[in-house]
């Protein structure tokens, strides 16, 4: 058993870890709420942008947007990994790691898949073993919009150009503050559902068909981009807040047993000695 010297400073470094996991749980906390109220408010407005996309990605036969939905035979995959640029929030981050190489080793098997990392975390791993050809985790350092359009921007010029025949997003879609879905979403070309397919011909165009297509189809993959990595932030922030929650009762429940272990040891050494005095003091009688 250890002596109570050690087990007293074991008690007080697990104190000053419960401080750290507490302040780090409130922390997220506070920043959840705000992230939290700004998926919230985005949701509505991206998946209407979304679905009026595809809708009007469904009547393009010739015109010049039809490019962003031009299904090639996919040989060169780009995948987008969002990740967070801090640890200790759980699982978040390696869930992301795990389904990106479940798309190298199986999804895509054979093919070139590159990576562009958004997130120190991915960047950090994925480029040990795959090619990453841009990293962009500053943008947490300033997440708007118009930071995130630049990214959009990039990844539709590579599709555009003929880089990539596809590309992928890899991040976790915020649920509760418990809860985090990690999502493999196609980004381009443009996804077509069945039903927006069978309901093109509903559409009447004003202005003309391709003015339309020209403004609505960048702003709504960068919208939907935008949506993916403020998922993420949000996801982040509750995986955190979790994470610290259960980090700080742990601690709690080990400081307990080390106290009811020190407080143990202590009353058997003050048993040895009241042991000794009396052993000593017989002696000196006889």
């Amino acid at each position: 058993m250890a002596n109570l010297k050690e087990i007293r400073n074991r008690i007080t470094s697990i104190s000053s870890t419960m401080q750290i996991t507490s302040a780090m749980k409130m922390v997220s906390a506070a920043k959840l709420k705000k992230a939290q109220d700004a998926i919230t408010a985005m949701r509505p407005y991206a998946d209407k942008l979304t679905e009026l996309l595809q809708g009007l990605s469904a009547s393009l036969d010739g015109d010049a947007g039809s490019a962003f939905a031009d299904n090639r035979p996919v040989n060169k995959v780009l995948v987008v990994a969002i990740t967070s640029n801090r640890g200790l929030c759980g699982a978040f981050n390696s869930n992301i790691i795990k389904q990106s190489r479940t798309l190298v080793e199986q999804t895509y098997a054979g093919k070139q898949v590159d990576f562009v990392t958004i997130g120190k975390k991915a960047n950090d791993i994925l480029r040990k073993k795959n090619t990453v050809v841009a990293n962009h985790s500053s943008v947490f350092d300033d997440l708007t919009f118009d930071n995130v359009a630049e990214i959009a921007q990039f990844l539709m010029d590579q599709f555009t150009e003929g880089k990539y025949d596809r590309i992928d997003l890899v991040y976790n879609k915020f649920k509760n503050a418990a809860t985090q879905i990690v999502m493999s979403e196609q980004f381009l070309p443009i996804a077509i559902s069945d039903e927006n397919a069978g309901s093109a011909s509903d559409y009447i165009f004003e202005p003309s068909k391709a003015e339309i297509v020209e403004q609505l189809i960048p702003k709504s993959l960068k919208t939907q981009l935008y949506k993916a990595i403020r998922d993420s932030f949000a996801s982040e922030h509750g995986a955190r807040m979790t994470a610290m929650h259960k980090a700080t009762d742990n601690a709690a429940e080990l400081r307990n047993e080390l106290k009811l272990t020190y407080n143990k040891a202590r009353q058997a050494a003050i048993t040895n000695e009241i042991l000794e005095i009396v052993g000593g003091a017989e002696a000196l009688n006889n």
